[in-house]
């Protein structure tokens, strides 16, 4: 009995060791768990941040690529086919630039987006082979306004599509 009562000390600080130890090994299970969430929160947050920013630069692209916006670029004394050309040229650099927004935008956007940029520049080219002999600018521009009037608002109807899809994202 000598030999037994020299341990119980030792099986008392067990015994009130054991629950400290079980208790503290859910208080660090439950911590992780928290930060865990925490950080998969944050990141959809980031991720919502970055479809969201890609939303924005589509539609300045398509507000960019409006006729009635490109027409007020570059200098009046250009040809009309130098006129084209460095819009076709701007359209498709600033296309470029922001085609890696894809990652965020749905596939049937994106397409929506890429069918109105070809759209554009086909307008270009058919009004310009219009003319039987090569126009002024003025006369292009003035044209080539009137043909998108006359037709389809599909670059406002890719934006008005853009905006539903980010309300139904935020």
């Amino acid at each position: 009995m000598a030999s037994l009562s020299g341990y119980l000390p030792y099986a008392f600080a067990l015994i009130i060791a054991i629950p400290f130890l079980v208790l503290l090994r859910q208080f660090v299970h439950s911590y992780i768990t928290l930060k865990n969430q925490e950080i998969k929160l944050l990141s959809i947050k980031s991720n919502s941040e970055n479809k969201t920013h890609s939303y924005e630069r589509m539609t300045l692209f398509l507000e960019r690529i409006k006729p009635s916006n490109l027409v007020q670029k570059f200098d009046k004394d250009l040809e009309t086919h130098e006129f084209i050309f460095l819009t076709e040229k701007t359209i498709n650099e600033e296309f470029e630039y922001n085609s890696s927004q894809q990652l965020y935008i749905t596939k049937n956007s994106w397409q929506h987006i890429v069918d109105s940029k070809l759209a554009i520049i086909d307008l270009l080219h058919k009004t310009y082979e219009g003319f039987n002999n090569g126009p002024n600018l003025d006369e292009f521009k003035t044209v080539f306004i009137m043909s998108y009037m006359n037709g389809e608002d599909y670059i406002s109807s890719t934006i008005e599509s853009l905006r539903k899809e980010i309300i139904i994202i935020a």
